[in-house]
């Protein structure tokens, strides 16, 4: 199993009336709302947080990317990671962005990983990112281009890695007479690419033609996530002739451990309601421009049995579709082994901050599930 303790930094103090006052999280959530001093305090609690999770046994932390919004604060994850490069010394860097399609210059995401990838000893994971749709409207990006972009960038970044310079890249989108980066990645041939997806079949048939790493996105039911392993399975086997190792799909849990089923209910229920009814608040046409997602995969990301977080309205609905694992140790664990069971993925993707969660909250869950649950996962599933 690898273990990686993912964040999302969200901004935890929107106004209690946010949804009576404002459509949308996302590129209208006017920044008046955004208080600076509170946002410096918040950035290094958060790096705090993923510095502790080294220290508490876990594989991997991740970072991610979005832009002008209140779900998660890193803009530039490749900043984050920096941070955390030099405050942590064995835990793998996971950074996931870069979202491709949003730069005309993709060399500098080549670049900037494999400077973290020296600085940190040779320990950066490199998720690339076709971006949702509504990071288009953000840096004025035709949707309809995005996985053209996002292709052509990742042939320009790999190349660049692993092939001798100067050499000239010419494609539809990127024209660079001389790719030739200063430094390059410690590990050889490149850093591990890992691949986030919402279901798209585009994304899941690209993925295994190119044998990377899937990690499924969050807030769909653990069914959704199993069809998506299960045709990422499919298509391997009788397309391409090989064989999905379950060390190539992570299943992203939101987690909270406490004392009791009833406590981790009592603390947790709050902060992922604030997650799925104000962070997540957002207009359908900001997710799904048109050109963005085809009609094939939009109809395997939609519909009633897929259903959204943000569509719930109980928590016997979030238990059932298993949204988030909450409950004691003994529960967690139990929730957790079944999952894996069913999914057959050897990578958790955790995220134990959510919402408005407090940092000592936060830190608690870490620590029982650390003690209590994370040793036996290990040996149930080496």
């Amino acid at each position: 199993m690898q273990f990686v303790d993912f964040h999302l930094m969200p901004w935890p103090h929107l106004p209690a009336d946010f949804e009576d006052k404002y459509e949308s999280a996302w590129i209208t959530c006017p920044n008046r709302l955004y208080d600076p001093k509170e946002g410096h305090l918040l950035y290094n609690r958060y790096l705090d947080e993923l510095e502790y999770a080294e220290q508490l046994g876990f594989d991997v932390v991740g970072v991610n990317e979005h832009h002008q919004n209140a779900y998660g604060m890193m803009p530039s994850p490749n900043i984050m990671a920096a941070c955390l490069a030099r405050r942590t010394s064995r835990v793998k860097l996971l950074v996931f962005g870069n979202a491709l399609p949003l730069y005309d210059h993709p060399l500098r995401v080549a670049e900037e990983i494999a400077m973290l990838d020296v600085v940190s000893g040779g320990r950066v994971i490199s998720g690339m990112v076709v971006g949702l749709g509504v990071e288009a409207y953000n840096y004025e990006v035709n949707p309809t281009f995005f996985r053209e972009r996002f292709r052509e960038a990742h042939d320009l970044i790999v190349r660049a890695w692993t092939e001798d310079g100067p050499f000239h890249f010419q494609g539809k989108h990127y024209d660079f007479r001389f790719v030739n980066p200063w430094p390059r990645p410690l590990q050889q041939p490149h850093p591990p690419i890992w691949i986030p997806g919402s279901g798209s079949i585009e994304t899941i048939e690209w993925v295994a033609q190119h044998r990377y790493t899937f990690v499924a996105i969050p807030f769909s039911p653990l069914q959704v996530v199993k069809e998506h392993f299960d045709t990422l399975r499919a298509y391997a086997w009788e397309k391409l002739g090989y064989e999905v190792g379950p060390d190539r799909l992570g299943w992203p849990a939101f987690i909270y451990v406490a004392e009791t089923d009833a406590k981790a209910r009592e603390e947790f229920e709050e902060p992922f309601w604030y997650l799925a009814k104000k962070l997540l608040r957002m207009p359908r046409e900001y997710m799904f421009p048109p050109g963005h997602t085809s009609i094939s995969s939009l109809m395997r990301v939609t519909g009633a049995e897929r259903r959204f977080v943000t569509t719930l309205s109980s928590w016997k609905e979030v238990e059932e579709g298993q949204y988030a694992i909450v409950g004691s140790p003994k529960t967690v664990l139990e929730k957790l082994r079944e999952g894996i069971k069913v999914l057959n993925c050897r990578i958790l993707l955790t995220s134990f901050q959510l919402g408005n969660l407090s940092h000592d909250l936060t830190v608690k869950s870490m620590e029982l599930f650390a003690r209590e649950v994370m040793p036996h996962l290990r040996k149930e599933f080496p």
